[in-house]
Formats: structure tokens, sequence, C-alpha cells
């Protein structure tokens, strides 16, 4: 599967409805996201499990701005609708692949459980 364009009105949806979630946000005019930009879909090729999206920050100003965008390229991971990774700059292939199988491996349900026991006991 290829990487895929979403805008702000496919974002929540896109999130939500699917288990991982790579979204790459890029701008034309930046050179270090269109050195990032084969990686990110070679990616895509090899984990069609995974849904890779690209947000154009030029035309969806105001999701780049909700979502905090500050530096470009900034690579987001999400797992069942929550954020689990953020970080700006271009990640190199092997780093990107680990980032996949971490994000695979990564029990989402126990890290909110933990998380909410934290809260509660005041932690």
């Amino acid at each position: 599967m290829s990487a895929i364009d979403i805008t702000a009105d496919q974002f929540n949806e896109t999130i939500q409805e699917n288990e991982i979630v790579l979204v790459d946000f890029w701008a034309s005019w930046c050179g270090p996201c269109r050195q990032f930009a084969p990686t990110f879909e070679a990616s895509a090729q090899k984990h069609p499990d995974v849904v890779h999206a690209k947000v154009d920050t030029e035309a969806e100003q105001a999701l780049a701005a909700a979502a905090d965008i500050r530096s470009i390229p900034t690579l987001m991971a999400f797992k069942k609708g929550y954020l689990v990774f953020n970080q700006a700059g271009a990640l190199p292939p092997p780093a990107l692949e680990e980032l996949v199988q971490k994000v695979r491996e990564l029990d989402i349900d126990a890290a909110i459980a933990a998380q909410q026991n934290a809260e509660q006991s005041g932690e």
C-alpha cells in the first residue's frame, strides 16, 4: 500500500479507524521532507498493514497548527488512536523500521491502564 495524503477532514477518522498510523507532516519546499519521502514510501510498501499518511503543512495549515507542528518534517505515530511517538526530523530507513516494530510491539492497553493507575494514585 502506498502512503496516502490526508486532510484535516480525514485526520481524526484515519487515526481512530486504523490500529497503527504514521503521519508525516511535510511541505514541498522542505529539502529534508523531500529526502525523507522515499524512505516513508518504502516503509508504506513494506508494511501494508500500517497506514502511512502524509499531511502537506502548506495546504493544511490549521491542522499543522492544531498538531503543534513547529518544524518539518515531523513524524507522529498513533496506535489505537493514541499518540505514541512525535519527533521532528527525517528518520533514516533503519530508524523508521525500528519505530514501526516498536509501535507494533507496544501494548497500548497496558500502557493506558498504567497511566490511569498512576493518575488515580496521584503520582
